[in-house]
């Protein structure tokens, strides 16, 4: 991540009769450089398991919901489905999955949701089948 520069302004205290002025104040927020950060396929798995399909008790890594990653740095790029396409939760799943890929230090997250090959429940892992009563 990016350093960061706070600056505040404040004015200065008149200590005479003379022109006031402002004082800069200077605080760096050190944080790890960007070269410290690795962005693996295996990270960006893991980290997706935390967001799960509200109608199910399910994560969208155990449902089959992600079809493909691309990561170039510390950008990644996502190509994932839904349940349905008429999946009223796509935009918050998306939203969450953005925000799990971040959390881990990626710097941009493109969601792609697409609809070929369409999901069906073979997709999903023997656990989530389990959990869902469809094995």
């Amino acid at each position: 991540m990016a350093m960061k520069k706070i600056i505040s302004i404040q004015p200065d205290t008149p200590s005479s009769a003379g022109p006031q002025g402002v004082s800069f104040k200077k605080f760096d927020n050190k944080k790890p450089a960007d070269q410290d950060i690795e962005i693996t396929e295996e990270k960006v798995y893991e980290s997706l398991k935390t967001v799960t399909d509200p109608e199910l008790p399910v994560n969208i890594v155990e449902l089959g919901l992600i079809y493909d990653t691309q990561i170039s740095g510390r950008d990644v790029k996502l190509k994932m489905t839904l349940t349905t396409p008429g999946c009223g939760m796509g935009a918050m799943i998306a939203n969450q999955a953005e925000t799990a890929v971040k959390n881990i230090g990626a710097r941009n997250v493109i969601i792609e949701i697409v609809w070929d090959p369409p999901w069906n429940a073979d997709m999903m892992t023997d656990e989530a089948k389990k959990r869902l009563g469809v094995a």
